[in-house]
């Protein structure tokens, strides 16, 4: 039986870039059933350039896109919430993560697929580390330095076999059954929901797999603050040690 895939797609203040998103997405459009996009609570023209894009989409492919509101802004784990809760109430097999600013390539959308739509894994990570050049590519070398370090550390914490290459990549991709199987309502609102979800993964069971993906530096990061963002990493990670060694369990992890 066909597998249902479904695009999700976060969006926060992406009015400028979001349609060059849609028309790279139409070249793999063959791969895919329905997009789904949050606006989270933006102040610019999102919504409204999400709504007209999705319409004219759809007019030309017959494909539903389907464009939601945040009302404030709840976040980029809270996206990821109302995103995947989406997919699961509109029958979803497949979840794939595309950023509204065209930072990770929509037209590898056929290689995170394959391991899904084989199921060979459960979750799918496109990962720039495997692709290389992620500083010739446009990323600052302290935010590489952050990104590799954060990366080695999460992998002596967590111990996902094989070890995760990147563990800050936006692009990847979710089978139904993880999706069912996790509690990803408890994990954050804001961008440690990443890391929380692949935990959840490993500590279901459930098989990650990566694929190499070309780096791109977008502007969608320039709202994340480094320093901020890494001593919330340190905090998930203390929260899942303090849960593994019975102190503080949680249901997040269970």
């Amino acid at each position: 039986m066909r597998k249902k895939v479904i695009i999700t797609i976060p969006a926060y203040k992406a009015a400028d870039t979001l349609p060059s998103v849609f028309k790279r997405l139409e070249k793999v459009e063959e791969y895919f059933d329905e997009i789904i996009l949050v606006d989270d609570g933006s102040l610019d023209d999102t919504y409204k350039v999400a709504k007209t894009l999705g319409e004219e989409y759809t007019k030309k492919s017959g494909k539903p896109v389907v464009i939601l509101q945040h009302s404030p802004n709840r976040g980029y784990g809270g996206s990821q919430k109302t995103l995947y809760s989406e997919v699961l109430k509109r029958g979803g097999d497949i979840a794939v993560l595309v950023h509204a600013d065209g930072q990770y390539p929509p037209e590898e959308l056929p290689s995170i697929l394959q391991p899904l739509l084989k199921e060979e894994a459960d979750a799918v990570l496109g990962s720039r580390a495997l692709g290389g050049e992620m500083i010739h590519r446009g990323m600052p070398i302290s935010k590489y330095l952050g990104n590799r370090f954060l990366t080695r550390f999460e992998n002596l914490i967590v111990g996902i076999k094989p070890r995760i290459s990147e563990y800050h990549t936006g692009y990847r991709a979710f089978s139904r059954k993880a999706l069912q199987q996790i509690n990803f309502h408890l994990n954050s609102e804001k961008y440690v929901f990443d890391s929380e979800i692949l935990i959840q993964c490993k500590e279901k069971g459930l098989k990650i797999k990566e694929i190499p993906i070309t780096t791109y530096y977008g502007e969608e990061i320039s709202y994340l603050s480094p320093t901020r963002y890494g001593m919330r990493i340190l905090k998930v990670l203390l929260k899942y040690v303090l849960h593994k060694i019975k102190i503080r369990p949680t249901l997040q992890y269970d």
